[in-house]
């Protein structure tokens, strides 16, 4: 069974007539009569009662045209996609992202992807480092824009900045006053970090290691937002990528002279993989702007 004999019955059912249906697929009607004789044997049975010059759809004819207009349909729209995808400049392209860029990163370069290539969507998913690397090798996504992360053949990593990380602390804090600090200074503060299984949370452990203690962790959270809200609060010191959600009054930034602290960012995708064109386009843009 071809598309074209179902798109030929079709017309005919919708015609009841075998000339004019064949002069609408522009083709002889002894060539159509062939095309749905060959489809009627295929099924076993006869889709159509002959009545003179004109044909009418019998039951089994009624019922197999339902199922064939919404089969078509179906395929017309997967064509359609498609054509969609094949272009550039109208596809998608899906995104997995650390859940600390959402604030600071990500919608910089959703801006200026989004000016010059109004009519492509963006499909994204905030996730861990961990989670989005699995969602690229499901392929699940066509990007991620992540830390760097322990080597992977399959994926290509490619850096984008050097993100530094900075001390916030409550603004009546004995070092709210200073511009920088070093990092072993805070060795007795109360930290609030990152919970469990986020990258961050590894990254500001590994920094206290180096000034020579670990963290004492009093609270923890899943976001910048809710740390540095713990922080206005009072309740302790974190270190995070530049957050400018909370007034200076509650919170201070300050820099840490050692070590320094900070992170690379960048994106990733899969080997071997064929991105689609739009999800090129994405990689592309995103490597030259930084």
């Amino acid at each position: 069974m071809e598309w074209q004999q179902l798109e030929y019955f079709r017309v005919v059912a919708k015609t009841e007539h075998f000339r004019k249906s064949a002069e609408l697929l522009a083709i002889s009607q002894p060539a159509l009569s062939r095309s749905i004789h060959k489809l009627e044997e295929e099924l076993g049975v006869t889709l159509f009662e002959r009545a003179g010059r004109s044909v009418q759809l019998n039951k089994f004819g009624r019922l197999f045209l339902k199922r064939v207009e919404s089969g078509l349909n179906e395929i017309s729209i997967g064509i359609q996609e498609i054509n969609q995808l094949k272009n550039p400049y109208t596809g998608n392209v899906s995104l997995a992202f650390l859940q600390t860029l959402g604030i600071t990163i990500l919608p910089e370069i959703i801006s200026s992807f989004n000016k010059q290539y109004p009519h492509v969507e963006i499909q994204l998913y905030q996730n861990k480092t961990l989670s989005s690397i699995q969602q690229l090798l499901n392929r699940e996504v066509d990007l991620c824009l992540i830390s760097s992360f322990e080597h992977n053949p399959n994926i290509t990593w490619h850096p984008l900045m050097d993100e530094e990380l900075f001390l916030y602390v409550p603004a009546n804090h004995r070092f709210a006053s200073k511009s920088s600090v070093a990092l072993s200074e805070l060795s007795d503060d109360n930290f609030i970090s990152f919970k469990k299984g986020l990258g961050m949370r590894g990254v500001i452990n590994n920094f206290c290691e180096k000034a020579g203690f670990t963290p004492r962790i009093k609270f923890e959270g899943e976001d910048v937002s809710t740390l540095a809200g713990l922080v206005s609060s009072g309740l302790g010191v974190t270190i995070i990528p530049a957050f400018h959600g909370i007034s200076s009054n509650k919170i201070k930034q300050i820099s840490i002279s050692k070590p320094y602290c900070h992170r690379e960012i960048g994106i990733a995708w899969l080997n071997g993989h064929t991105l689609s064109p739009s999800a090129d386009l994405f990689r592309t843009c995103v490597i030259e702007m930084f």
